[in-house]
């Protein structure tokens, strides 16, 4: 990759929508070769898709809630369960399994508390293997990949 691919990747994330003769235009290029790195980019897995990112009113997913949660052991089975239920359930935004404690991180995001404590008590809780989740309620969201409302 060179500075023209890193310029192209830089320009998609803050406008995944610009026309390709914009992008060319921003990026020093003419058309036809910036499409063409672009779908390289695109085939070598560097950019891997692109997405529209919804109001969270507008899908009524504004309570958002992040989560550490520990195992109570981590044989194949439990965590295997438990990674699989968290990446079917809706309103899980993110999942990563951490290096030391907590065993998970993740982001929920879901209409309101109530619709937050059937999943915590319905799916979360009710998993086998679940030893402790800690829930934490953001105060201010100061940067997000999610559009932010005042």
């Amino acid at each position: 990759m060179d500075r023209i691919d890193r310029a192209i990747i830089e320009t998609l994330r803050v406008d995944a929508r610009i026309s390709n003769v914009a992008l060319a235009d921003r990026v020093g290029l003419t058309p036809g070769p910036c499409l063409r790195r672009v779908q390289k980019l695109e085939h070598d897995g560097v950019l891997l898709g692109y997405e529209a990112l919804v109001s969270p009113s507008a899908d009524k997913t504004s309570f958002e809630v992040i989560l550490d949660i520990e195992l109570t052991d981590f044989s194949a089975a439990t965590v295997e369960r438990f990674e699989q239920t968290m990446a079917g359930c809706d309103g899980v935004l993110e999942v990563y399994r951490l290096f030391g404690q907590p065993d998970y991180f993740a982001r929920v995001a879901v209409e309101n508390l109530p619709t937050y404590e059937k999943f915590l008590s319905g799916t979360l809780l009710a998993m086998p293997g679940i030893q402790k989740v800690s829930s934490k309620f953001p105060m201010k969201v100061v940067k997000s990949l999610r559009p932010l409302e005042g």
